[in-house]
């Protein structure tokens, strides 16, 4: 069962389009096993066409229509072909990748310290996105943080606590500098997570902030 959602504020502006690309990632990979949130968002996709409706007419420039047929009748352009993006990191087994991440080149699983690993998601329309897959294995703990902006994450596999709640798979989780926290996974099995990562992790440790700035968190 599914506990932890993420807020209207960020459903409303996933439905405007005002998130950006690697937040949009994440909480679409939650929408797509979530009915509620999928729901949700439908409601704030209404609402947005009622209010377009409302809005005061705005008169066209002169040449719009002379504009648009040219747009309509000029020549398509096929898209870029784009291979097959590589997927070189594993799921544990039974798990599937979520249809959202479908077109991210995935990297390797890379070790970040003992029993704990990472991966790099690169977005294709957003080479910029900072994403990333951490798989951390049962009762393995994450060193104690905060965040300079924003982290949006969503448990694709297994659980962990961070003294404020418990995050099982299927869960969101939205943190910023107001949260201090530690995740620790759950002793019964690892756990993997997706991530977006808005400015930095801010780690208490000088070996954990050496080891975040080595992965881009």
């Amino acid at each position: 069962m599914i506990r932890h959602h993420p807020d209207d504020s960020l459903l409303m502006a996933q439905a405007a389009g005002r998130l950006d690309s690697g937040s949009a990632l994440v909480l679409a990979t939650h929408a797509e096993h979530c009915e509620q949130c999928r729901e949700r968002l439908r409601s704030f996709d209404v609402l947005g066409g009622v209010l377009l409706e409302q809005l005061e007419p705005t008169a066209l420039a002169e040449d719009a229509l002379s504009r648009a047929l040219s747009a309509i009748d000029a020549p398509e352009t096929p898209p870029p072909h784009r291979p097959t993006p590589l997927r070189r990191a594993a799921l544990p087994e039974g798990r599937a990748w979520p249809r959202a991440m479908e077109g991210c080149a995935i990297g390797p699983w890379r070790w970040m310290a003992p029993g704990m690993r990472f991966s790099r998601v690169t977005l294709p329309w957003d080479l910029q996105a900072n994403v990333i897959l951490l798989r951390i294995g049962a009762g393995k703990l994450l060193a104690r943080h905060t965040h300079s902006d924003s982290e949006l994450t969503q448990v694709l596999h297994g659980s962990f606590h961070d003294g404020r709640a418990l995050f099982s798979a299927g869960d969101f989780d939205a943190t910023d500098d107001s949260i201090l926290h530690q995740p620790a996974v759950e002793p019964g099995g690892e756990c993997v997570c997706l991530a977006a990562v808005s400015g930095r992790l801010v780690f208490e440790s000088r070996v954990a902030r050496t080891f975040g700035s080595l992965i881009g968190i």
